[in-house]
């Protein structure tokens, strides 16, 4: 287990002014070594100062990903000493949403205030077609289920399941949660049911501008999230440019408006990549950054000592420019 850095304590799940880390499977495919590195780098990003990880989803063994993200959360919690933990995003439609709130609330109960949810409606079609499903009427199928999990994350759950200790339970602590959104009806959509937003790491600062306003013209009160890619040094360049590739593959045409740039933010000197980020978050007007480092064939070894350096020498600076704008 990484030696705990001592200093600021990390904000809540999602939260305002919080710094989290985007982890991805890389090095040895292995299951049993997959969760193992993952559990490493969740506790390094504790001990390094970094409020908390992020884990999402694709299913088949889709490159660089899991299917569980969830439960995944819950094994970096147990080896993290601090810190939060989100399964963000999760695919909602792949679930029924009561088993999503009764999943979460459970684990908020062994992890009080460490857990945090963001959901989306997802578009690789390899995910439906494994779990039966098609990706047909996406939409209002994902705001049928968001409308449903929005109020039972905050006690207010229907018929039977209100029974549930821990779904109750969140009347007095809520599930943060944000929905991943890049439209003007997915952000009011998202404002309407108490969600914050989560924005992708390649949508360009001018496109969640406009829909941050517009969230927040519709009454939204949640944070705003802003994915984004750093690297101290020299970044892996061939190898975030094939991702990228990968997600222009299967993401509708609509959402990579925008993608000809990679929106990374890598130079040799911590202060002005901490700068850029903030910079970037006031020109978007998100109130939370989540840093993702890992790529396919990038190496673990490079990828932990980008968690620490950057949560060393980034993730104060970072989280001290959010605050002030905040």
């Amino acid at each position: 287990m990484a030696e705990v850095h001592h200093g600021a304590p990390t904000l809540a799940p999602l939260a305002r002014g919080s710094v989290s880390l985007r982890l991805y499977p890389c090095g040895d495919p292995t299951p049993a070594v997959v969760v193992d590195e993952l559990r490493h780098q969740a506790a390094l990003a504790s001990a390094h100062g970094w409020d908390g990880v992020m884990t999402s989803e694709h299913h088949g063994g889709f490159a660089g990903y899991l299917p569980n993200p969830l439960q995944l959360a819950g094994w970096l919690l147990d080896a993290m000493p601090t810190g939060w933990a989100a399964a963000c995003p999760l695919l909602l439609v792949l679930r029924p949403p009561a088993l999503v709130a009764e999943e979460v609330a459970w684990l908020a109960a062994a992890f009080p205030r460490r857990v945090g949810l963001g959901v989306a409606a997802g578009a690789l079609a390899q995910d439906f077609e494994i779990m039966g499903t098609t990706t047909a009427e996406l939409g209002p199928r994902f705001t049928a289920a968001l409308e449903a999990l929005a109020p039972m994350l905050v006690g207010r759950a229907p018929g039977a399941l209100s029974g549930d200790p821990a779904v109750a339970a969140c009347a007095a602590t809520p599930i943060p949660l944000v929905s991943a959104a890049m439209s003007p009806g997915a952000v009011r959509r998202a404002a309407r049911v108490g969600a914050g937003l989560l924005f992708d790491s390649l949508a360009p600062a001018e496109r969640c501008r406009v829909l941050t306003d517009a969230y927040r013209d519709a009454g939204g009160t949640g944070s705003v999230v802003l994915i984004r890619r750093a690297w101290i040094g020299a970044a892996p360049r061939a190898a975030l440019d094939a991702q990228v590739d990968v997600y222009r593959s299967y993401a509708p045409t609509a959402a990579q408006a925008g993608w000809d740039q990679d929106q990374l933010v890598t130079v040799d000197d911590p202060a002005e990549v901490a700068q850029r980020l903030a910079d970037v978050a006031a020109q978007v007007g998100a109130d939370a950054v989540n840093l993702r480092l890992t790529v396919p064939d990038v190496a673990p070894e490079a990828v932990r000592e980008q968690i620490g350096r950057l949560g060393d020498e980034v993730v104060p600076r970072l989280r001290a420019a959010l605050s002030t704008a905040v």
